[in-house]
């Protein structure tokens, strides 16, 4: 087994939301984002970050809005609810 690939699936709820706390960010930018701070250590695949923010959006504790970026680009842009705040605020205890 990977350890990391194992590290990465029992945290990506916390590291999304994490993450998602400071500011909205869109899934590109999450990916590199977390890529940066671990110093390459976690890496998300698209196969495994969208069906995540999907699932988070869905649960309510994320929220995804469209914007239109000055490339003519249009990104999702994901950020954290009242309830996602508050299940983040949990897990943190729970560590």
């Amino acid at each position: 087994m990977d350890c990391r690939r194992e590290m990465l699936k029992g945290n990506t709820e916390t590291l999304l939301l994490s993450l998602l706390q400071e500011q909205p960010m869109y899934g590109y930018q999450i990916i590199k984002e977390l890529e940066k701070r671990s110093r390459g250590y976690f890496r998300f695949r698209e196969g495994t970050l969208y069906p995540a923010l999907h699932r988070l959006e869905s649960e309510g504790l994320i929220q995804g809005v469209w914007e239109s970026h000055s490339s003519g680009k249009k990104r999702r842009y994901y950020s954290l609810t009242e309830k996602g705040l508050e299940w983040l605020e949990a897990k943190v205890v729970e560590w």
